[in-house]
């Protein structure tokens, strides 16, 4: 048991400041809810209802998908360009998918690596080779449909406490409360990624490989501490 949570240790203490924070969001979220519902002479409502709401559903999904939105970017950028001395950049020199011998496919594979690395050519070891930006690029488009629904569901029940006429999703999907919504995520994902580039060139986090060793120089590329 210590050696599993060892070894799984990061992903499990993301895993376990997700599943507090999203349960925090909720109580938050509902308190914040039922004010608005007394102050306009409506029913509250009980937490199992709130998580099951668009309103919930909607403040959840539209910060994955910007979250998605910026891996998919990031992990696709990579490929081609560089930051020259940014820890978040791979050396100059591989600039592009790299050979086959870098990344140990078809003869190259080793006797560990994944059974579709090994093999030559074909489906299969195509979409293995690009299965981290498929998967990610499956996820946003999914979290953004999902917001989408749920932000047109909100809307229109706004429209409906107003007085004023329901619209399609294909309407609300122009609307510029729905772009509004999705940009301030997006620039701030991309602001976040920009930055992180630029100052692994400079700064450093000793033990992270988030950082590249304290003493490297500042134009190092792609080196871990």
């Amino acid at each position: 048991m210590k050696r599993s949570l060892r070894n799984n240790g990061l992903s499990l203490f993301f895993l376990a400041l997700f599943l507090a924070t999203a349960f925090g969001q909720s109580i938050a979220g509902r308190s914040a809810y039922n004010e608005q519902q007394l102050e306009h002479g409506g029913q509250t409502v009980s937490w199992g209802r709130y998580v099951t709401s668009s309103d919930y559903g909607q403040a959840l999904l539209e910060n994955w998908q910007s979250e998605f939105l910026q891996f998919m970017f990031f992990i696709v950028a990579t490929i081609w360009l560089v930051q020259r001395g940014s820890n978040e950049s791979k050396p100059i020199e591989d600039i592009g998918l790299e050979s086959e011998e870098m990344q140990k496919l078809g003869p190259h594979a080793g006797r560990n690596s994944p059974r579709w690395a090994r093999f030559h050519g074909g489906l299969r070891r195509s979409i293995y080779s690009n299965s981290l930006v498929l998967v990610m690029s499956a996820i946003f488009f999914l979290t953004w449909f999902g917001q989408s629904v749920t932000g047109w569901t909100e809307y229109n029940d706004e429209q409906k406490d107003h007085d004023q006429p329901t619209v399609s999703w294909a309407t609300y999907l122009g609307t510029g409360s729905f772009w509004e919504e999705t940009l301030q995520n997006w620039q701030s994902e991309f602001l976040a990624v920009g930055t992180m580039a630029i100052f692994t060139v400079y700064l450093r986090q000793r033990g992270s490989p988030e950082s590249k060793p304290v003493g490297a120089a500042h134009d190092e590329t792609g080196a871990s501490g």
